[in-house]
């Protein structure tokens, strides 16, 4: 095999220059295995993703403690920063429950 068989194409956005910003779905990947590095937990879902001037802000869920059935497992919600260029600048809990509940609709998915 070549060399370009063995390396995967890079899904970044080439700009022509050093400023190469990541791709949306780089910075989900990114997001969810920072997390999983600070916590230990593994991030299930990410139910909310937007780009701010700041960088962009999602919310995970991710399996806090797991129960049998496994719908008494207890979910968390964590609200996840990260910078222009994918790095976790900050993360917190925004919500806890057991995953066969659902709350009440909130405005904007959280």
């Amino acid at each position: 095999m070549n060399d370009s068989q063995n390396t995967p194409k890079s899904s970044r956005r080439q700009t022509g220059g050093a400023d190469e910003r990541p791709t949306p779905m780089e910075v989900l990947r990114q997001a969810r295995t920072q997390l999983a590095e600070l916590t230990g937990m593994n991030a299930e879902t990410v139910t909310s993703f937007e780009q701010t001037e700041d960088g962009w802000t999602l919310e995970i869920e991710v399996l806090e403690l797991s129960r049998v059935p496994d719908t008494m497992s207890l979910m968390a919600s964590y609200q996840v920063d990260l910078d222009p260029e994918g790095e976790l600048t900050g993360y917190r809990r925004v919500r806890r429950y057991e995953r066969g509940r659902s709350d009440a609709h909130r405005q904007g998915g959280r």
